[in-house]
């Protein structure tokens, strides 16, 4: 066999120049890159040295044969040519990997299953005797690739994924996988700072995967030093005695390694949950002596900075996956940045993001960004030097009639966001003297009155709930997402409320039963005042927070008109408008709806304001409901969706279709000089013309919006309706 091989090195998409690099240091001859993989020539003592100390590579290949392949039949002759008792005893186990596609071979498993054949069929035919299939544990890992007509035989070197360093047996819920931490500590040049004698800090570090690489860098020890087993173990081709030299001269660098005074290693993790497991890693690791974890929010992250000491702070904050992430991960960005210009001055920081936009909100500009990939995820990372001639300056004006004093380090706005806090801050200074005057705990303050910001932002006393409706298709999404940051930015600042009280969500075109999906777990409920009743709102779990703002002046008039009055609340919801009935005196009350989540909801802000008996809570499809009731009622309130397709309700309800019948129904059971009173919010209605030949009905929107929704007229439409 010639002593000269050719080597391919596969890895993570974009990691390719960093492996290039290193395989070259590591002795890689006439190397060249190529898409996740680097190609070159050296003897096995290379190949073995690479296996054990490429913090970067998966797999070290040993390609025995490169061949054109045409069909299945010119695949399977080429692995057949290789001579494989020099390489696997006949008696012995192997498993095939098989990737890429072409020449008709288009379906992987039948790819491996030609190759595995080829070279049973060789063994077999010279020593009577084939190898057994063994996924697992085999005595030789075979690798073809098939691409553009031509197949590259290997054999795989490594075994399992050289990433597996074997340290991590206990992972968070989304790890960075071993050498792109490496990657990341290579290129936020770690390296450079451990050998100058610097520190490392990672505030969010997981189950510490930063913090061992970083460890096993500095020590000198070589990242696969404790694997116990490897692709060339039983090869037949394996020269042991060059492999237990590379490896003993890796065991006593170590040991020198790891004997120096260690370096300030720590990390520091909210979740208490994996503060052990990190633990457990760092000791697998054998860095017990030198990396520390602690317990800690954002807030308390301390690094090292006596003696004069500065370092490398890194850390791969969430990227935020769910539809309202925006605004904890935007004030969580902001917490970093400003947790670096308070504790970190002198340092370099390391931030690595799956949203690029997010790590522009620290505060502080990124001398250098580098593309990455975590797996599919396009990521970048940010290098800072956390100085002050870095760091991204803004004004910020103060807020008229704070909500919250609040104490903090001046927040740096964009000019659009600027912009925004000024809007806000007007209209906070006009609607709060008129709630204050109206006793108006909840309202909203902003409802897209600059369209390029299009939020409702309403607030339960000193909580902010914001809603962003669904840019359309023909805003760029790019600059529709900056205005969202530039705006919750601004939000804290010109209200004067801490970050962690802000909630958002989006609003998209309700369809089906939106309004009641659930978005949360959290359970919290608050109690807010509303004309002389206590209500409950959430809002965190669902898109709605169980009180409609707008319909406040319907609810105050049932109120009004209420006293002695069988009051039936069609579409109850929470049945906020039944509490407000059964505080002005309602004789009795009927609420239903199809939801026993908002019932129980109901049930909970009836009994909160000592209501109780001769309140009738019905779980049903309305219109059945109706068509089957024989009660009489004085005053009715229906307030329906505008669409819901249930599963618990025949049929689909649509409001324009169905809302005649509905009345209808409805107004069989209103009592003789009774009311009734019908909305909606969905923005094309129009109520049927035959429904005015039947009723006396008068439109009453203008008389049920207060000054928080009358720049937003369309918000619903309402009618009384009576018999007339």
């Amino acid at each position: 066999m010639s002593e000269r091989y050719e080597l391919v090195l596969t890895c993570p998409k974009s990691l390719e120049s960093l492996l290039l690099d290193e395989a070259g240091q590591l002795g890689l001859e006439e190397a060249r890159e190529h898409v996740a993989m680097v190609r070159g020539f050296a003897g096995i003592e290379t190949a073995y040295r690479l296996c054990l100390w490429s913090r970067l590579a998966n797999r070290v290949l040993l390609v025995l044969a490169r061949f054109p392949v045409s069909n299945a039949e010119t695949l399977y002759e080429g692995v057949k040519a290789v001579d494989w008792s020099e390489h696997l005893d006949a008696g012995g186990s192997l498993a095939v990997e098989f990737s890429g596609r072409g020449a008709g071979i288009d379906n992987t498993h039948f790819g491996a299953l030609k190759v595995k054949d080829a070279i049973v069929d060789r063994l077999r035919a010279q020593f009577g005797q084939r190898p057994s299939v063994d996924k697992d544990n085999p005595d030789l890992r075979v690798h073809l690739r098939l691409d553009k007509g031509e197949a590259v035989l290997s054999i795989d070197l490594s075994g399992h994924s050289l990433h597996q360093r074997g340290y991590r047996l206990q992972q968070g819920a989304a790890p960075l996988k071993e050498n792109l931490a490496a990657a990341i500590l290579i290129r936020a040049g770690w390296p450079r700072i451990a050998a100058e004698g610097g520190a490392l800090a990672d505030p969010m570090c997981g189950v510490g995967t930063f913090l061992v690489e970083a460890g096993l860098m500095a020590a000198d020890v070589a990242p696969n030093l404790k694997r116990q087993q490897w692709g060339f173990s039983r090869w037949l081709g394996h020269v042991p005695a060059v492999w237990n030299r590379l490896h003993a001269e890796a065991e006593e660098r170590a040991r020198i390694g790891l004997g120096k005074p260690p370096l300030w290693i720590r990390g520091y993790e909210a979740d208490p949950r994996l503060i052990q497991p990190a633990r457990n890693n760092i000791e697998r690791a054998g860095l017990g002596e030198w990396v520390r974890i602690y317990q800690g929010e954002l807030a308390t992250f301390e690094p090292r900075t006596d003696k004069g000491q500065v370092g490398l702070v890194v850390c791969n904050p969430p990227y935020g996956e769910r539809l309202g992430d925006e605004a904890s991960l935007l004030y969580l960005y902001q917490n970093l940045g400003e947790r670096l210009r308070q504790a970190c001055m002198g340092w370099e920081a390391a931030i690595f993001t799956g949203a690029p936009e997010l790590g522009k909100r620290m505060g502080i500009r990124s001398h250098k960004q580098y593309a990455l990939f975590n797996g599919a995820l396009p990521c970048k990372l940010l290098l800072l030097q956390v100085r002050p001639d870095q760091f991204v300056t803004g004004n910020r004006q103060g807020a008229e009639d704070r909500l919250v004093p609040q104490a903090s380090e001046p927040a740096r706005l964009s000019e659009g966001g600027q912009m925004f806090a000024n809007r806000l801050q007007k209209n906070l200074k006009t609607l709060g003297k008129w709630a204050k005057q109206a006793g108006v705990e909840c309202y909203r303050l902003y409802d897209a009155d600059m369209p390029e910001y299009a939020l409702a932002i309403d607030l339960y006393r000193d909580w902010v709930h914001v809603q962003e409706y669904a840019p359309p298709r023909s805003i760029d999404p790019e600059k529709a997402q900056t205005r969202l940051l530039d705006a919750l930015a601004a939000i804290p600042v010109a209200l004067g409320v801490p970050a962690e009280r802000v909630v958002i969500k989006r609003r998209e075109r309700q369809t089906g039963t939106r309004q009641y999906e659930r978005q949360g777990e959290q359970g919290r409920f608050m109690e807010v005042s509303e004309g002389g009743v206590k209500l409950l709102v959430n809002l965190t779990d669902y898109l709605d927070t169980g009180l409609f703002l707008d319909h406040r002046p319907m609810r105050l008039r049932i109120q009004r008109e209420a006293a002695g009055k069988r009051f039936l609340n069609l579409f109850c919801y929470t049945a906020t408008a039944t509490v407000h009935a059964a505080k002005g005196g309602a004789r009795s009350t009927t609420s239903v709806d199809l939801s026993k989540t908002y019932l129980d909801w109901a049930r909970r802000n009836l009994s909160l304001n000592g209501f109780s008996d001769k309140q009738r809570l019905e779980q049903g499809d309305v219109m059945a409901w109706l068509e089957a009731d024989r009660g009489e009622y004085d005053l009715i309130f229906i307030d329906p969706p505008t669409f819901s397709n249930s599963k618990r309700m025949e049929g689909v309800f649509d409001v324009q279709r169905d809302h005649a019948r509905l009345i209808d129904l409805a107004m069989a059971r209103l009592a003789a000089g009774g009311v009734l009173y019908f909305s909606n919010n969905f923005r094309k209605f129009q109520l049927d013309e035959m429904l005015a030949k039947r009723y006396k009905i008068a439109e009453v929107t203008g008389e049920t919006l207060d000054p928080d929704f009358a720049r937003n007229p369309r918000i619903h439409r309402a009618w009384h309706i009576s018999h007339g």
